[in-house]
């Protein structure tokens, strides 16, 4: 019997090595990889025209939006951005409206993702008010907590190490991990009060607030619960490197610890600030460049985990306030995270094995996504398909997005994904969007599997 799809005339990044095969797809799975004259014959054959064929982008850091903040974001132009910038399955956060933190407003959130997204879509859940929920939760199929220690979001209180703990341990005792938004909100705020008064509302002025010392006492706050709890802890956005000398110590120790930085933190400095002002803010802020240095040196070295996108629009006017402290912080990343990581690659900072390893196979590792991350046989078909040598220049008014504005408009991009499928369906070819929307899957938590 024909398979469904073969892939040829492609490099594939395999066990770190780009080889010349092609890929065999049926019922949404890889079923063979091998030299033309080796695949079964099949219903549709696509030639790749010697492109390369990497494992479809595992995004660790999305806000998707939707329900009462569909305004900003939706599923359906979320994931259409996600598809277009080659990554196959977004983890959504909980801070949305009404806030994911219960088995009800799981399900309202999955219903909807069932409907209308064009790639596989998994959910953390914030803590819920009452901590014995949390079964529920996972059973549902969250496949982890979000805790925001910058503000409360959901039913903890942020200041209460006590209960912060039982929650911890909950999350261990069902195998799942925590991320992390690691910020002393106390430092901060302290901080940004004595700004205010001084009447400083720039953007220096947020990076002051945001200091490097309070992300470093909010990693180390939570190393001692993740050393008393034993959760695997997932520090998001590793900004400073104050930050990541915490979270060496914490490797160190063999603490179940992994962390995350963004392409935002990598590839921008606190000088971008002047051309894209407060388009470029986020929490926490870009920094100088010697933070900037020691993010790409903990990249190399294995320190940093994954490579996430933390995706976070916004509109035009939240943006485009008179005042630092009114714009709201984030920076929508899924259409731009490959292509920027593709036109470090072309540059020599990160090779292709590299890149796979930290937003495919890693991603899948850490949050336990079975089946996924790499090319290999009876993996699910989620794939991009690579141009390394095409080249354009970023312009956020193209993005499915929602959000029309990038502090990397205008950047001279080398390296852009051409075609990607997910589940063995070709969503995204040539920068357009060829499917409909609702062929995405709701990936659930396989922590009880284990």
């Amino acid at each position: 019997m024909p398979v469904d799809t073969i892939l040829y005339n492609t490099k594939i990044c395999i066990h770190g090595n780009i080889v010349d095969a092609g890929i065999a797809i049926d019922n949404g799975k890889i079923v063979k990889i091998a030299k033309k004259t080796n695949l079964p014959s099949a219903s549709r054959k696509m030639d790749l025209k010697g492109n390369i064929t990497l494992p479809g982008l595992i995004d660790s850091h999305v806000h998707l939006r939707d329900q009462q903040l569909a305004y900003k974001e939706t599923f359906i132009t979320g994931t259409s951005a996600a598809a277009a910038g080659g990554v196959t399955l977004v983890i959504d956060m909980p801070n949305n409206k009404p806030v994911t933190m219960d088995s009800l407003s799981l399900k309202e959130r999955i219903k909807l993702a069932e409907n209308q997204s064009l790639i596989n879509v998994a959910f953390n859940s914030a803590f819920p008010n009452k901590l014995e929920e949390m079964p529920e939760i996972i059973k549902v199929g969250a496949i982890g907590f979000k805790v925001y220690l910058l503000n409360k979001i959901g039913g903890i209180e942020i200041d209460d190490d006590v209960s912060l703990l039982v929650a911890f341990r909950e999350a261990a005792k069902s195998g799942v991990p925590v991320a992390v938004h690691a910020e002393d909100w106390m430092l901060i705020e302290n901080q940004k009060k004595q700004l205010q008064t001084l009447g400083q509302n720039n953007t220096e002025a947020y990076v002051a607030a945001h200091s490097p010392e309070a992300e470093a006492k909010s990693i180390k706050r939570v190393i001692q619960l993740a050393k008393k709890s034993g959760v695997h802890v997932h520090f998001c956005h590793i900004s400073s490197e104050l930050g990541l000398n915490a979270v060496l110590l914490a490797k160190k120790a063999c603490l179940p610890v992994t962390c995350e930085v963004t392409p935002h933190n990598l590839l921008l400095s606190s000088k971008h600030y002047k051309n894209s002002g407060f388009f470029a803010l986020t929490d926490p802020p870009i920094r100088t460049q010697n933070h900037t240095s020691a993010l790409w040196n903990a990249l190399k070295t294995g320190l940093v985990d994954i490579i996430a996108s933390d995706h976070a629009p916004h509109t035009l006017d939240e943006k485009q306030t008179n005042s630092v402290w009114e714009a709201k912080p984030g920076v929508p990343g899924l259409e731009t995270t490959l292509p920027l990581l593709l036109t470090q690659v072309n540059k020599g900072r990160l090779s292709l094995a590299e890149l796979v390893k930290v937003t495919s196979e890693e991603p899948a590792r850490i949050f336990n996504l079975p089946n996924r991350g790499c090319l290999a046989e009876q993996n699910w078909a989620d794939l991009v398909v690579v141009d390394l040598k095409r080249e354009y220049k970023i312009d956020s008014a193209s993005f499915f997005s929602k959000a029309k504005y990038s502090p990397f408009d205008g950047l001279h991009a080398k390296g852009r994904p051409i075609k990607t499928f997910v589940n063995g369906q070709l969503v995204m070819n040539e920068g357009k969007i060829v499917t409909k929307s609702g062929i995405g899957q709701v990936v659930l938590n396989a922590f009880d599997s284990n």
